[in-house]
């Protein structure tokens, strides 16, 4: 079993995606109230080798010398992969050794005001930041940042590495009624994408409760008249949770075990990581598909959120 590694998984954006994890639960630049992994525990801004690159290259190379190729290699997993100092010289390894491979970076883009931090990012080929507020007072309230950190410096700092990346950039926004949904904060967005000028803009939604209670997903038409006020031909939404089941990375043995696993009792994902021995984004997968096909709900517990067979 790895420890670093997990997947592939089904990613509704990147088909079968191996998952790089290299920083520990939940370790993040922010502390966002949607966040399907849970709250941060430890909110920074501070680089360092959180997780041993060498574990992770070994991890790595058994891997892919001994299984299938993904789709892509995707830095991802409990928290945000561009604290770790190391991250440029895993993909420099990645691009040495296995150069037919696609890797992308799932990152909340707010360290990008950082030069070294986009230097490091030069050998992805995809790159996925996120930008869902484009005010201070939204930024704050939706993203619940490190206290150094402020939306104008996040997006120069997207605006910067748009200039200097040769690969391509999906901005992802996280859409949120009643948080980033209105008026100004749409047309702020608009103008700072403009000044991004990615290649992609995703629209994305819950797909299950976030962090904290009180929140609902947006329907796909306010998601739909929301890409319209954005404006620009190449915004998406985010394609439903259930075509992940096409995927050839889906397992349906894995769907059945957390299914009997909940049926004997509720359980959190972090009951579910330890009983299964499965990643946290790999579990996520499936509780995202089995709740938008009805077959579990959710409650709010004194651990968290409990899932349970509906």
């Amino acid at each position: 079993m790895y420890k670093f590694i997990f997947g592939p998984v089904p990613s509704r954006r990147l088909g079968m995606s191996l998952g790089i994890d290299l920083v520990p639960r939940k370790i993040c630049s922010l502390d966002c109230v949607y966040c399907e992994v849970g709250l941060t525990t430890k909110l920074t801004t501070e680089r360092m080798e959180y997780v041993p690159y060498q574990k992770v290259i070994n991890e790595l190379t058994s891997y892919l010398e001994n299984q299938p190729a993904p789709d892509f290699i995707t830095f991802s997993g409990y928290g945000e992969p561009t604290l770790n100092s190391r991250i440029g010289d895993v993909l420099k390894f990645i691009k040495e050794n296995y150069p037919d491979l696609k890797v992308a970076v799932l990152t909340n883009g707010t360290l990008f005001s950082d030069k070294k931090v986009r230097e490091e990012l030069m050998n992805a080929d995809v790159v996925l930041p996120s930008l869902d507020a484009a005010t201070n007072s939204t930024f704050k309230k939706l993203n619940r940042p490190e206290k150094h950190l402020s939306v104008d410096d996040h997006i120069n700092g997207l605006i910067q590495f748009r200039k200097e990346f040769k690969g391509e950039i999906w901005l992802e926004i996280f859409i949120l009624p009643d948080y980033n949904d209105n008026t100004e904060e749409l047309e702020a967005l608009k103008k700072a994408i403009d000044k991004i000028q990615p290649h992609r803009i995703q629209l994305n939604t819950l797909d299950r409760p976030g962090a904290i209670e009180g929140l609902r997903a947006a329907s796909r038409e306010e998601l739909e008249n929301i890409r319209k006020k954005l404006g620009p031909k190449n915004v998406e939404v985010v394609a439903a949770t259930t075509t992940r089941q096409e995927s050839k990375a889906y397992r349906n043995d894995t769907e059945y075990a957390i299914l009997e696993t909940i049926a004997r009792r509720p359980c959190t994902i972090d009951d579910l990581r330890y009983i299964l021995g499965l990643h946290v984004n790999e579990i996520n997968k499936y509780l995202d598909v089995l709740h938008a096909n009805g077959k579990i709900t959710t409650e709010i517990g004194e651990r968290g959120i409990f899932y349970r067979i509906a």
